[in-house]
């Protein structure tokens, strides 16, 4: 009888074994295809990439500085205009 039941024991471990192996493919197939899916996904809905971005930003960033350039320009010539546009129209 003990070699019986070690046999069961025997036949019980390799049973477990080969579950645990055969559960472990199902869930790498499952990634696999919940991956494939969200990256269909995320294609489709058309969103940008990391690197879309940073060219976006670096962008962002030079119209930025341009436009604050500009910005002191348009004041330096208002200054300029100022006083010249005050003196001419002195009140009589």
């Amino acid at each position: 009888m003990t070699q019986s039941s070690n046999r069961i024991f025997d036949e019980l471990a390799r049973f477990a074994t080969d579950a645990a192996g055969a559960a472990q493919g199902v869930r790498r197939e499952v990634e696999t295809v919940v991956r494939s899916q969200f990256e269909r996904l995320i294609k489709d809905m058309d969103v940008a990439t990391r690197e879309e971005v940073e060219v976006l930003r670096e962008m962002v960033v030079a119209a930025r500085e341009e436009n604050e350039r500009l910005e002191a320009r348009v004041k330096e010539l208002e200054a300029k205009l100022s006083p010249a546009g005050s003196a001419g129209t002195a009140a009589p």
